[in-house]
C-alpha cells in the first residue's frame, strides 16, 4: 500500500488528484500508475486503470492471482474493469463516499450475479490516503 501512496503522491506533483494504483503477482510488482485524466486528457486514466492496462501489456488481461493496491476506494468504472480482469484481491486506502463501488455506495466486485468476485480489504492506510486528497483539495481551493 505504501507503493500506492507514493504513486498518489506522484499525481499530486503533475496537478492530478492524489490516487495511485499497484497490481503485485505474489511478491513482485507488475505494474503501477496514477491519475492522468488531466493530463493525459483521458476520463478513464485513473489510476487503477492505468495499472491494469500496464499489467495486461505484460501478462494479458487475465489477472487471476493479482492484488490492486490502491489509495481510494474504486469507482464504478474501475471496479468493474477489475472484475473483466479478474484480480483476485482489492486493498484500498482511503473509503469514496461519493463514488466508491467497493463498499460505500454499493460493493461491485462482490455482487453475486457477476461471473467473478474479488476479495476485498477495505481502509488499510486510510488516514494517510484521506490527508493527500484532503491537502490536495485544500490547496487548489487555495
Amino acid at each position: 500500500m505504501q507503493r500506492a501512496l507514493e504513486q498518489a503522491r506522484a499525481a499530486a506533483a503533475v496537478g492530478e488528484v492524489p490516487v495511485g494504483a499497484v497490481i503485485v503477482l505474489g511478491d513482485r510488482l507488475i505494474s503501477e500508475g496514477h491519475n492522468g485524466t488531466r493530463t493525459r486528457q483521458d476520463p478513464t486514466a485513473h489510476a487503477e486503470m492505468v495499472a491494469l492496462r500496464g499489467a495486461a501489456d505484460r501478462l494479458g488481461w487475465d489477472l487471476l492471482d493479482a492484488t490492486l493496491y490502491v489509495s481510494l476506494e474504486p469507482c464504478a468504472m474501475c471496479a468493474g474493469a477489475l472484475v473483466l480482469a479478474r484480480i483476485r484481491r482489492l486493498v484500498y486506502g482511503a473509503p469514496d463516499p461519493k463514488a466508491g463501488m467497493c463498499g460505500s455506495l454499493a460493493c461491485l466486485v462482490q455482487d453475486s450475479r457477476l461471473n467473478h468476485r474479488l476479495e476485498v480489504t477495505p481502509e488499510v492506510l486510510a488516514e494517510d490516503a484521506a490527508e493527500l486528497l484532503r491537502a490536495f483539495f485544500r490547496e487548489r481551493r487555495g
